[in-house]
């Protein structure tokens, strides 16, 4: 097992996550108006009453979103700030569940158990994916009832305190080869950090001292007190922080800079070649209707583009994105053969 998470990923990694367009179009053939005689007899008894869908009177109490992390991180602000849209279209509460620990999978178990009547919503992003394949997990997202994506996060990055010695990436990593295992930077074991970690390490040739501190409230608070050297996290959680000075952004995980933050520079740019981005999807138990769960994903659709919700994203550096169930299933699959491949190829090469 250790051996497998030691090795997982080697080289360049890039995943991004585009728009999908969605379009129908129709047509057929005019047909002839049949002529009087050929028009049928009217039916004079009573239809039959349509057989009642399961989302006809859904949602008609609250939601509970279960968030796997702690309260205070990109997570939970991120599934707060969707939720809280969501509750204007659906016409009911969504109650937020912060159920953190074991790197997200006490939260998506807790989901998968759930009943299945549509009251029970899992707000994840790529860790559940980890989960599977690091086997923490022994189900994966094939196993939920995808309702959708909603955020695209591309500014994931490394903070640094500002009494650190490394002014940028190169620093960083100059100093790691001359001192293995020297340098200590926070994550959580099985999360989407410690991927980022174990790329970092295999595309600059370096060891770290990877330490877990929990999630990402808690490597803020870390940081803070000069508690560990690197933390890894959205950079839109800690805007106050980078504009007070006490944090001082060193690279970011994009494909390019970010508009918001034009003075942090990617990790390409220095060198090493690897790329980051965070999807936000949503999920319900198996077997829930799939009235309830296109009900809800609709509602997810009209949030996405509404321009408060968009205006309030951007705040966060986040980028609001729909994914129908169809397409988030198909991004999600592609996402997970692309780390399995990673480390068959690395498999191959010993």
């Amino acid at each position: 097992m250790k051996k497998f998470i030691r090795h997982i990923l080697t080289g360049s990694m890039v995943l991004s996550l585009s728009a999908v367009a969605f379009g129908c179009s129709g047509g057929g053939q005019e047909t002839a108006s049949p002529t009087p005689s050929e028009q049928p007899k009217q039916n004079t008894t009573a239809e039959a009453p349509a057989t009642p869908s399961a989302a006809d009177d859904y949602p008609n109490k609250p939601i509970e979103v279960v968030v796997p992390a702690g309260a205070g991180g990109d997570t939970d602000r991120n599934s707060r700030v969707l939720a809280k849209y969501l509750e204007k279209e659906l016409g009911q509460s969504l109650v937020i569940s912060n159920v953190g620990g074991a790197g997200g999978t006490l939260g998506t178990k807790k989901v998968l158990d759930a009943k299945p009547d549509g009251y029970t919503v899992l707000a994840f992003h790529n860790s559940m994916l980890l989960n599977s394949i690091l086997g923490l997990a022994d189900y994966s997202f094939t196993d939920f009832e995808m309702a959708g994506i909603g955020i695209l996060d591309q500014g994931n990055g490394f903070l640094v305190n500002k009494n650190s010695q490394f002014q940028n990436m190169k620093d960083l990593v100059e100093y790691a080869k001359q001192n293995p295992k020297k340098v200590s930077i926070a994550t959580e074991t099985g999360g989407f950090t410690h991927l980022q970690l174990l790329a970092l390490q295999e595309a600059a040739g370096i060891e770290l001292n990877i330490v877990d501190v929990g999630g990402a409230a808690d490597k803020v608070k870390a940081l803070l007190g000069e508690q560990i050297d690197i933390v890894p996290t959205q950079l839109g959680l800690v805007t106050s922080y980078l504009d007070s000075g006490d944090f001082r952004a060193i690279g970011v995980l994009s494909e390019e800079r970010l508009p918001d933050l034009p003075d942090v520079p990617t990790f390409k740019e220095q060198g090493i070649d690897i790329v980051f981005d965070k999807f936000y999807f949503w999920a319900f138990p198996p077997e829930t209707p799939k009235e309830i769960v296109d009900k809800f994903s609709q509602a997810m659709e009209k949030v996405v583009n509404n321009e408060d919700f968009k205006k309030e994203a951007k705040g966060f550096i986040v980028t609001p994105m729909y994914m129908n169930p169809e397409a988030a299933t198909e991004h999600l699959s592609k996402t997970v053969s692309a780390y399995e491949k990673l480390y068959e190829g690395l498999e191959t090469k010993k």
